[in-house]
C-alpha cells in the first residue's frame, strides 16, 4: 500500500509542485510503503464509535454520511480488510446505491481527544445476511439496540494519517464520566464526610 502513490494524480502532483511541496511528496511516494494495517491500525480502527464514509453518484457528485454504533463496531477482519453490519437508517439508500455503481469509497476515522484522523482509500462490498450468516455473526455488535441491513465489506487500497492540526478535542459523554471519575468519588466522600459532622453536631 503507498498512499501518496494512490493519492497523487497528476493533477495534484501539478499544484505541489506550484506550490513547493512536490519534492517532498516524490520522495514520499517513492518509500513510503506498507503491507497492510499493523497493529496500531488495528486497534486504533477497532476502537472508534463512528466513521465518515465517502462515495460517489451517478451524478458525479461525492456523497458523505456519517456511520455510528457502539464501539468496536468496526472489525478488522484481515490486515487488509474491515467490515461492518449495515444498521437501518432514514431508507435513503444513497451510499449503498452509489457503491451499487461505483466501488470506491473513502473513510475518515476520528479520534477526537487524541486529536488523531486516519484516512482511507478503500473498494466497498456489500453483502448481504443470508449470503455469509457466519460473517455476519462476527460484525453483528449483539448488545447493540439495532436493526440489521446487510454487511459493508471494505478493502482497504490505502491509508494515511493527517496531523492533528485544526483538529478541535472532543469527549463523549463515557468519557468525561471517566475522566472525572476520581474527582467525583472524591467530593461524594468529602459530603459523606460533612454529613456524619452535622449529625454530631446536632447530637452533641
Amino acid at each position: 500500500m503507498n498512499y501518496a502513490g494512490f493519492a497523487f494524480t497528476d493533477a495534484i502532483k501539478v499544484l505541489q509542485e506550484k506550490k513547493g511541496s512536490r519534492e517532498g511528496y516524490a520522495h514520499m511516494e517513492k518509500n513510503q510503503y506498507t503491507e497492510g494495517l499493523g497493529d496500531f491500525e488495528k486497534d486504533f480502527i477497532e476502537n472508534r464509535d463512528s466513521f465518515y464514509l465517502a462515495t460517489i453518484g451517478e451524478n458525479g457528485y461525492p456523497y458523505i454520511q456519517h456511520r455510528g454504533g457502539p464501539k468496536g463496531f468496526i472489525r478488522v477482519l484481515n490486515d487488509k480488510t474491515i467490515g461492518i453490519v449495515d444498521f437501518r437508517g432514514n431508507k435513503q439508500y444513497i451510499s449503498v446505491g452509489n457503491v451499487s455503481e461505483n466501488p470506491h469509497v473513502s473513510l475518515i476515522l476520528m479520534d477526537y481527544p487524541r486529536r488523531a484522523r486516519m484516512k482511507i482509500y478503500a473498494d466497498l462490498r456489500i453483502v448481504e445476511i443470508n449470503e455469509d450468516p457466519g460473517l455476519f455473526l462476527n460484525l453483528d455488535p449483539s448488545d447493540y439496540k439495532h436493526q440489521s441491513e446487510r454487511m459493508m465489506i471494505f478493502e482497504v487500497r490505502a491509508f494515511d494519517w493527517n496531523c492533528p492540526q485544526h483538529i478541535t478535542p472532543r469527549y463523549t459523554a463515557d468519557e468525561i464520566n471517566e475522566a472525572f471519575a476520581q474527582r467525583n468519588e472524591y467530593v461524594a466522600q468529602l459530603e459523606r464526610e460533612v454529613q456524619e459532622l452535622r449529625a454530631k453536631l446536632k447530637t452533641g
